[in-house]
């Protein structure tokens, strides 16, 4: 088989437009030198070379590909493992709006890490925030445990406290903007800077899920890799798990596909299907989740709660996150004071269902520190000022005065909230400790 011989050169042979395998972005924009696209017609436009034109790109089931002679490799593909026409098209679809050189579709957003952390070596110093998504809290605590991978977690919304750790040991600086689930945000741009000033071969590593290409593009600001939860906002739906690596620097993305083709986690042809239909209606789903998420936000913190939300002025690094993001995004957080109160909450809601991850259409609701952040110890929720009676809501495409109707009635029921005798719209908050 000749998939294997890839891992000496991954890049050693072109498709029939010339373009690199694995892929180089989609045809972009139009021809004639004229602006660039706007990124919702990026979403959609897209260039296919189907025998039959067909107009959304095939699934290629196949895992395997006849060759043309005995010594192989001498077709664009022979294994899926190696690289897929679907996932093909899918890949430089997404490098185009992620405004990457290339870009990897792998099984899933954790995977997507995985793949980057790869590139560490035992006695490699990572610096990364206080306030993590628990599944990456979880592979760090691993790879510190099991690699002699050095992990320091830091306030990464403060650049001095990053700076005070940065050396030249320095291989890799982790940031998610916002953060999970304080919504904290953190300047990337001027941590990128200050990394490649102190270590010019320091990796900075950037979680966009929260915000997708949609709102933020973090190598415009001086990321050297960008990656995804697939997952999430660029499919929309739940329906299938995958991972997206993303990045400008041409012998980084070698490295990062050697690891792909040696495991074998790129993404499935069916799932990249699936992602690619996905990715088409995000700018008209963000719009909507946004919008939404917004009049929560502001219904919420108009009763008395404590809401995290960068949408909000009341925000405290609000004008940094406009800074950089094109938008809010469209999950933010409260507090209600009583981790037994907002427990209550949570179970009284019905159209916001209790699930962890975020980014589909439906509305989701959550208690981190018992869900998706379980994993992180509570002594360390403790020190890094994780509230247990934090409510983290994932705002999707219904009827937003639906969704704030819902959320009254689980405040009431739950004794959050008491009702004047004006009626149900003029709540009061209940005094919490």
């Amino acid at each position: 088989m000749a998939a294997d011989d890839k891992s000496a050169n991954p890049l050693k042979r072109v498709d029939l437009d010339g373009h690199d395998l694995p892929p180089s972005p989609a045809p972009s924009s139009p021809r004639n030198g004229r602006r660039r696209y706007a990124l919702a017609t990026e979403l959609v436009y897209t260039e296919g070379k189907d025998q039959y034109g067909a107009s959304s790109t095939p699934i290629y089931q196949s895992a395997t590909f006849k060759q043309s002679s005995a010594s192989g490799g001498q077709q664009e593909y022979d294994y899926t493992r190696s690289g897929n026409p679907t996932r093909t098209h899918l890949e430089r679809h997404l490098a185009k709006i992620m405004n990457a050189n290339r870009a990897l579709a792998v099984s899933s957003g954790m995977g997507a890490l995985d793949v980057i952390s790869r590139l560490l070596r035992p006695g490699d110093e990572v610096i990364t925030g206080d306030d993590l998504y628990g599944g990456t809290h979880r592979l760090l605590t691993y790879l510190a445990t099991n690699q002699q991978i050095v992990v320091h977690h830091v306030d990464t919304t403060d650049v001095n406290a990053v700076k005070e750790r940065l050396s030249e040991k320095t291989t890799m600086v982790l940031l998610e903007t916002p953060t999970n689930p304080l919504i904290k945000i953190v300047d990337v741009p001027s941590i990128a800077r200050l990394a490649h000033e102190i270590n010019e071969r320091a990796l900075v590593v950037v979680d966009n899920t929260m915000l997708s290409p949609m709102l933020f593009n973090p190598l415009d600001v001086g990321a050297d890799i960008v990656y995804e939860s697939g997952t999430k906002y660029l499919s929309g739906h739940h329906d299938i798990m995958a991972g997206v690596i993303a990045c400008n620097d041409a012998a980084i993305a070698d490295k990062l596909y050697f690891t792909i083709n040696s495991t074998g986690c790129g993404l499935s042809p069916n799932d990249s299907f699936l992602l690619m239909r996905g990715v088409k209606t995000l700018a008209i789903r963000m719009e909507k989740q946004q919008s939404n998420a917004q009049a929560i936000a502001e219904f919420l913190e108009s009763h008395g709660f404590k809401v995290r939300y960068p949408g909000l002025k009341s925000h405290p690094q609000y004008d940094l996150h406009w800074a950089t993001a094109r938008g809010a995004g469209a999950v933010l957080s409260f507090e209600t004071g009583d981790a037994v109160l907002s427990q209550r909450i949570v179970e009284a809601a019905r159209l916001w269902t209790i699930s962890v991850s975020f980014g589909c259409v439906n509305s989701l609701i959550s208690m981190p520190c018992q869900m998706s952040h379980a994993s992180i110890d509570a002594k360390t929720r403790r020190e890094r000022q994780m509230p247990e009676d934090i409510i983290r809501l994932c705002v999707g495409i219904e009827d937003v005065d639906d969704l704030i109707e819902d959320l009254s009635r689980a405040l009431v029921q739950a004794g959050a909230v008491t009702v004047s005798l004006d009626g149900f719209q003029a709540v009061e908050p209940v005094q919490t400790q």
